[in-house]
């Protein structure tokens, strides 16, 4: 009898190793931190499903709940053990831009004595997760705003399930054309010349494409100065490019997880998953994705061997008559800002992407550096090569991670020197 409890003890040890256990790359640092991380996601994931399958939430509401939940806790452990991100001059408002609501950010009095940078920020979340409220998106904001004396604003667009785009899209380019407007510039004491729009991931997606639409607008008088993209998704034609295959199965972004992010910002049916996984819906056969569309994200020519290595193109001749007729938003350059023209490019302020190695979207950022440079933008790309999906967001103490420190000071050295 009394070996059972110990047989007990270890088949649960083994249970919880296999559970928390995942091949990464060994040029990924920390990598049990990473492992724990990613075990508490998968987690919620599972928890959020069982919860929609018994009838009580939504799985993104249980999700959002789960995740605000351990933000609440990991704000009050920071600030007990460090008081890190707390920055007393720095001024907060809750209010809205043209009806969307927003968080403002105003630096300090007095510090030059000149007009100041501004900046809109749009989190990240796959268009159904996140706030720029709370955790590490409001610690950065307030860093941003004291360190480089700028008013930041921080976009609470619309999330899935309760819209689907193009809603979080058209909320952040009405919030964006108001913060451009001389009126509110003024009043903020903003320099017309240095402002920025910026955004991670999904965030990333819409800076992007707020910043194209913004460029051809002959009717807002004042433009964008700079976008800044952090790791931005920025198409949705080809889920088996080089990174796509290479980083499929590494934390905390799973190829299957952004397709079905993408699919439900779309409005499109989620059946449709394991048709997008393997590029059914973007086949030959489709008489609107011209070969110009197709030569606007072909990694082929796009990236460098470095990225290239040895992967084959996946295009087939023949699959699903759905996709594109069923998802049209996937030929829509107001999500897919990759697909935009030349001509439109073009016109683009200069810009900072950052990209990681470890990262299903790392082709996305570097096709997108490479075309905004063969259009005449200026462009920095920051990549990391021991960087993976979201390492920006994790900076501070339970999940601390040194890429995630040095990916900030990067952006935020970038910011001070060009905006």
């Amino acid at each position: 009898m009394r070996l059972l409890p110990v047989v007990v003890t270890v088949l649960l040890s083994v249970a919880v190793a296999y559970y928390l256990y995942i091949p990464l790359p060994d040029g990924i640092q920390e990598p049990w931190k990473l492992m724990m991380l990613d075990a508490g996601f998968r987690t919620t994931m599972h928890l959020a499903s069982l919860k929609s399958w018994l009838g009580f939430d939504h799985y993104i509401e249980s999700i959002r709940q789960s995740t605000e939940g351990l933000e609440g806790m990991m704000e009050g452990l920071d600030s007990s053990e460090s008081g890190r991100g707390v920055m007393p001059g720095v001024k907060v408002s809750d209010i809205t831009f043209a009806g969307i609501p927003v968080r403002v950010y105003e630096p300090p009095a007095g510090g030059e004595g000149h007009l100041r940078r501004g900046l809109m920020y749009f989190h990240g979340g796959g268009w159904a997760l996140g706030s720029g409220k709370r955790g590490s998106y409001d610690e950065v904001n307030r860093m941003m705003s004291d360190e480089l004396n700028t008013v930041v604003v921080s976009v609470e667009y619309r999330l899935y399930p309760e819209v689907h785009f193009p809603v979080p899209y058209l909320d952040c380019l009405a919030a964006a054309k108001h913060f451009l407007s001389p009126e509110v510039l003024a009043r903020y004491a903003i320099d017309p010349e240095r402002v920025a729009v910026s955004g991670d991931s999904a965030g990333g997606n819409l800076a992007a494409a707020v910043s194209q639409e913004i460029s051809l607008d002959d009717t807002v008088s004042v433009k964008f100065s700079v976008q800044a993209l952090i790791y931005p998704v920025l198409q949705a034609l080809d889920f088996n490019t080089p990174s796509y295959l290479q980083n499929q199965y590494i934390p905390i972004l799973y190829k299957s997880l952004m397709v079905r992010f993408w699919l439900q910002y779309l409005g499109g049916d989620l059946s449709l998953q394991s048709q997008l996984m393997v590029n059914n819906h973007s086949t030959l056969h489709h008489s609107n994705i011209t070969p110009e569309l197709r030569a606007r994200l072909d990694w082929t020519v796009l990236l460098s061997p470095k990225y290239k290595k040895n992967y084959k193109p996946l295009i087939a001749e023949k699959g699903s008559q759905g996709g594109v007729k069923e998802v049209p938003g996937l030929l829509d350059v107001r999500a897919a800002p990759l697909l935009a023209g030349p001509e439109v490019l073009a016109k683009c302020p200069r810009a900072y992407v950052l990209t990681c190695e470890y990262d299903v979207l790392r082709d996305d950022g570097l096709m997108y550096v490479r075309r905004l440079q063969d259009a005449g933008v200026t462009v920095t790309n920051d990549h990391y090569e021991d960087g993976f999906h979201g390492c920006f967001s994790f900076r501070t103490w339970p999940l601390e991670f040194d890429v995630g420190k040095r990916a900030l000071r990067g952006y935020l050295n970038w910011l001070k020197n060009n905006l």
